[in-house]
């Protein structure tokens, strides 16, 4: 499901209207009837509606609204935060419509009129919020804050029409007040908003309603290209297994990950490599370190040279020249001119094999981010948490966490690399700017040795489709659905990296179950 910024949603009318020959009118009456669906199936006994209508197009659809409803005998009261004769265009002819249809009309210019309407709004069944639509790009001041204010504190149900007054389409934090919405209608797709936090969580429930715009319109439009990852779409990403398969045919998994004390991070990578259904798990890890990582039996293991417990950089010829369809490195390796030269080394010499770096393997470039770059001869996945790209960016983390989109996407272009942004909503942002946001996981999952364990899965997966973006959005889908399993039988307070693990399993059994219908 594509995520559509202001400007995009503008093109997608436009076309609707200008090339597919949809009277904007139209568009305008289905939005409306939309939106009155959505309060027949979300509200019950609603017998007083409160439309609050701006000037321009979103009010356009508020009067559609009050019109329809008052055709349903329900009690209809229309505020509009603007002057009647500078509502223009199609907003205009479906204020009209409405005043013909028995709509009451008060003009709402300032806090004294606003007072006398507030204490009846506040006693409304449903409170409609047509006030400002997708395209507002600055905080709201004077009246509307006060508006804003007044009716959070009301507690009425809300509804919004295309996105809740105050929120921007093009942010994801609030930009400033806002109105907290029961019930959110958009149309055609999603916006920025609905989905990121934590402007969402002023959304409400979200639907995303057809008003006429084609599929194919939506399709086209252009950069920023930001999907949301959804059941059905995972659904499609699981490749099915043949009966003749063998082990082999599921990908050979190296993992260069462990040092002294951090042995538990090693194991973990390669149990969610294994849990993911990697068919060879390969781990390499210090000498010194060896008899710490094989309490499990399914996969092999491979002695670096090191120092007190440390990989020292050399020594990787062997691992290297032996088969492997995906190799990945990181966790719990340690930081320092060792594990540097290892990473240094896997970035030149792997081949095509696609390379996961994550942890350790990302925090020995912490004063250079600039030279972790991605390869022309096979691709390179890095799977930062805030911190790390903070580090690899020069950044605060604050910045990071603002504009997660922004901060993988541009990184993931400069760098020519796939960044896996960890996190609530984690962020696969791809080298050629395409941007998915995954819609699994958990706060449970805030613990050490979560993300040791996606490293493992992105590599099992990367091992299974030939496809970059499809394996790594799979991954992370599976990773998170495997935690929200897991929460469900431990709760999110005891959850531990090792439950997400041992559910992966019937996270892919859940997904694919034949009577799954989403």
């Amino acid at each position: 499901m594509r995520i559509l910024n202001t400007a995009q949603m503008r093109a997608a009318d436009r076309h609707a209207t200008d090339a597919r020959g949809v009277p904007s009118l139209a568009l305008m009456e289905q939005a409306g009837r939309r939106v009155v669906e959505a309060i027949d199936a979300h509200f019950d006994g609603v017998n007083r509606v409160t439309v609050l209508c701006g000037r321009g197009n979103n009010g356009g659809d508020g009067w559609v609204i009050a019109r329809l409803l008052r055709g349903r005998g329900i009690e209809v009261e229309g505020l509009l935060f603007a002057k009647r004769d500078d509502v223009s265009g199609d907003a205009r002819a479906n204020l009209e419509r409405a005043r013909k249809c028995g709509v009451p009309l008060t003009e709402v210019l300032d806090e004294d009129t606003w007072n006398r309407c507030g204490p009846e709004v506040g006693s409304s069944d449903v409170v409609v919020d047509a006030v400002v639509g997708t395209g507002l790009n600055k905080p709201l001041t004077g009246l509307l804050e006060v508006v804003v204010r007044d009716i959070n504190a009301a507690g009425s149900p809300v509804v919004a029409v295309d996105v809740p007054s105050g929120l921007s389409s093009d942010a994801s934090h609030p930009i400033g007040p806002h109105l907290r919405a029961t019930l959110t209608v958009t149309f055609a797709a999603p916006k920025l908003p609905h989905v990121l936090q934590p402007a969402s969580e002023a959304v409400g429930q979200l639907v995303v309603a057809d008003i006429g715009i084609p599929p194919s319109v939506i399709d086209d439009l252009g950069d920023p290209h930001v999907i949301l990852v959804t059941r059905s779409e995972a659904r499609r990403l699981v490749p099915t297994r043949s009966a003749a398969a063998h082990k082999g045919d599921f990908g050979r998994v190296t993992i260069v990950a462990g040092s002294a004390g951090k042995t538990g991070a090693a194991q973990l990578a390669g149990l969610g490599a294994l849990r993911a259904g990697a068919g060879l798990v390969t781990l390499a890890t210090p000498t010194a370190c060896l008899a710490h990582v094989t309490h499990i039996p399914e996969y092999m293991t491979h002695g670096l040279p090191d120092h007190d417990g440390v990989v020292t950089g050399k020594g990787l010829g062997p691992l290297l020249e032996a088969p492997h369809d995906v190799i990945a490195a990181g966790p719990g390796l340690g930081t320092g001119p060792g594990p540097r030269a290892v990473v240094d080394t896997l970035l030149a010499r792997t081949g095509s094999a696609p390379l996961v770096l994550d942890a350790d393997a990302l925090n020995v470039y912490a004063d250079d981010g600039a030279d972790l770059r991605g390869r022309t001869d096979g691709p390179v996945i890095i799977t930062p948490h805030p911190g790390e790209l903070a580090r690899l960016t020069k950044s605060r983390i604050t910045d990071i966490q603002h504009d997660r989109l922004s901060a993988a996407c541009d990184f993931a272009t400069a760098q020519s690399l796939y960044v896996v942004l960890k996190g609530a909503q984690t962020v696969l942002a791809t080298p050629d700017g395409a941007v998915f946001v995954n819609t699994t996981g958990n706060p449970g999952m805030a613990t050490g040795g979560s993300g040791d364990v996606l490293t493992g899965v992105v590599a099992a997966w990367l091992g299974q489709i030939d496809a970059v973006s499809a394996a790594v959005r799979l991954a992370v889908y599976l990773h998170g659905h495997a935690g929200d399993l897991a929460a469900v039988t431990v709760g999110e307070t005891a959850l531990i990296a090792s439950d997400v693990a041992e559910h992966l399993g019937h996270a892919v059994a859940d997904l694919t179950r034949p009577d799954d219908v989403s």
